[in-house]
């Protein structure tokens, strides 16, 4: 009977462990364009992610990027803006920045990934630019 019961946990295990492991299905994607998308999965979680966090954590590499002691920084985004969405097979969008920024392609986990830590993360980007003497405003032209 131990024996039964102990399988029947390791199958609910590998079950739960399963289920978290896949990528969780969008059901809505919305523009806000200039300054925000809102994101909906059918996990019932809902994000709404600003163009400037967005632009931050394009997970494309790219030339406005300083690289300070190794570490990767982007910053001066505070009013950049988010001009159109472009669909992406099945599993993700790209999206054009006012910047014309637009070689990242955010897939639906990294949204679900982006909107579930968006406070740990941005805190860290601030902490960031404040690390390195930087600005979320656009450096002034001389």
């Amino acid at each position: 009977m131990a024996a039964v019961a102990a399988r029947a946990g390791a199958a609910a295990r590998r079950l739960c462990h399963a289920a978290a492991a896949q990528p969780p299905r969008l059901k809505k994607l919305a523009l806000h364009p200039p300054k925000s998308v809102e994101v909906q999965f059918a996990d019932g979680s809902t994000f709404h992610l600003s163009a400037e966090f967005l632009r931050v954590y394009s997970p494309a590499a790219d030339s406005k990027i300083r690289s300070i002691a190794g570490e990767k920084v982007i910053f001066g985004r505070r009013h950049v803006g988010i001009m159109s969405a472009e669909s992406i097979g099945n599993y993700g969008v790209r999206i054009l920045f006012d910047d014309l920024h637009k070689t990242g392609i955010f897939t639906w986990d990294y949204l679900h990934h982006l909107g579930s830590n968006k406070f740990s993360l941005s805190r860290n980007y601030i902490k960031t630019l404040r690390k390195h003497g930087l600005s979320r405003d656009p450096q002034r032209r001389k």
